[in-house]
């Protein structure tokens, strides 16, 4: 069976952050990634993982100024010193949660800036990027995400994360393949795992129902199909990660919203 990590980001919003490790561990959770750390002192969050016996498996980079709509500096020139300081932040985080994924985002393409420019200063960050993890035994991560949900973003399809991943050719850098931003982009889903997953390149797997971002089992995908496709690639020998369900209850954030939309983990955990 898929291994399966609570994105306690989008999972379990009608609890206070600090209380969603629990709730997730309750639900038979063992592991748990969420966009960023930086709010909490890592104590205090490696507290929470060890009380319920949680492992950490993904968090990302600080990706500049949220709030102001940023999302990630790794392609922007001139970011680069506010990239690095970043990465070593999250490194630091990670070394105490023992998390041994970083995500970082590659951000929104300028509009007065070439594409050229834009994969130059990417691909020199994530080279550095990478190479600094290595160090700390980490391994950095880069995500396509879909033009719907987050217009601009430099880093859009499978084939684009995989050409620069075998451009740079370090061995801990790998690809965050999330099945609903692929299906959104590019479709053929299942063939993408067959292709991909056998690479070694994936280092990290997402999902959500499509189109809303609901649960799995909601929406086009069939998400039981391809469980038994990443089974099937996981018994070959092609794959043994993790997949981040990173989605948006149907019921909101209404008190006991998250469980009750567990069915489909709760099937795949009878299996």
């Amino acid at each position: 069976m898929p291994r399966f990590a609570a994105n306690l980001s989008m999972l379990y919003n009608e609890h206070d952050f600090l209380d969603r490790f629990a709730a997730a561990a309750a639900d038979g959770f063992s592991a748990v990634e969420f966009l960023f750390p930086y709010a909490y002192a890592a104590p205090e969050l490696q507290a929470r993982l060890q009380q319920q016996g949680l492992q950490q498996v993904l968090f990302n980079a600080p990706p500049g100024d949220w709030d102001a709509g940023e999302r990630g500096l790794a392609c922007l020139p001139g970011r680069e010193a506010e990239f690095r300081s970043g990465l070593l932040r999250a490194l630091d985080y990670a070394q105490a949660l023992n998390c041994p994924r970083i995500h970082v985002m590659a951000g929104l393409c300028p509009a007065h800036l070439d594409g050229a420019q834009l994969h130059a200063t990417y691909t020199a960050n994530l080279a550095w990027a990478a190479a600094t993890a290595a160090g700390a035994g980490r391994d950095i991560l880069i995500e396509p995400i879909n033009t719907r949900d987050m217009p601009g973003f430099f880093l859009t399809r499978q084939e684009q994360a995989h050409q620069i991943v075998l451009d740079i050719g370090a061995p801990n850098l790998k690809v965050q393949m999330d099945l609903y931003h692929c299906q959104i982009m590019e479709g053929d889903v299942a063939m993408k795992l067959r292709q991909y997953l056998p690479s070694g390149r994936v280092g990290h797997l997402q999902l959500a129902g499509v189109p809303q971002r609901h649960e799995p089992d909601v929406g086009e995908l069939n998400y039981a199909y391809l469980f038994e496709v990443i089974d099937e690639l996981s018994q070959d020998g092609g794959w043994n990660g993790w997949i981040g369900c990173e989605y948006r209850p149907a019921r909101g954030n209404r008190a006991g919203a998250t469980s009750a939309g567990l069915d489909w983990f709760r099937r795949q955990a009878a299996r």
